[in-house]
């Protein structure tokens, strides 16, 4: 259901499939978390970039006596952002609960959403495997059981 379409309060999903199955784990296993995106982004990684320019001249190495050096910065950098950002993002993550609570959504309507979110994922992601299918077993022939290959029992 989309969130046009309001559920009755009495909304079950259908039982014997996976979304369902999820659907029955989100309060224990669904988490909403922080994530810093664009402009918060740059200027992190622009400041750690400074920051290892600064400290690292101050050892005498500097993209003058080290030409390449803007590769190891740029890479690093990145990976000090992501740092930062992780960690700030598990420190502070919501629980369903939390989520409909701040949201006021008393009908669960949030989770109808994601349930119904997952379930068209999940039948997407069949779909793709059903088109792959057909060419699947030339490319496992190699995963094969070398005692069956070649008619041994």
């Amino acid at each position: 259901m989309s969130r046009t379409n309001a559920p009755s309060p009495d909304f079950e999903p259908p039982h014997g499939d996976v979304s369902t199955e999820l659907l029955g784990l989100m309060s224990r296993d669904l988490i909403f978390a922080m994530k810093f995106l664009g402009e918060s982004q740059f200027r992190l990684q622009r400041h750690f970039q400074d920051f290892m320019i600064a400290e690292l001249a101050a050892t005498g190495v500097t993209q003058e006596t080290h030409p390449l050096i803007h590769l190891f910065l740029e890479r690093h950098a990145i990976l000090l952002r992501d740092f930062v950002f992780s960690g700030v993002a598990l420190s502070r993550q919501f629980h369903i609960e939390d989520i409909e609570r701040l949201t006021g959504d008393t009908s669960s309507l949030l989770r109808v959403d994601i349930w119904d979110q997952l379930r068209s994922h999940v039948q997407m992601a069949e779909r793709q495997f059903l088109t792959q299918l057909p060419n699947l077993p030339a490319l496992l022939a190699g995963l094969e059981d070398p005692m069956r290959v070649g008619g041994a029992p």
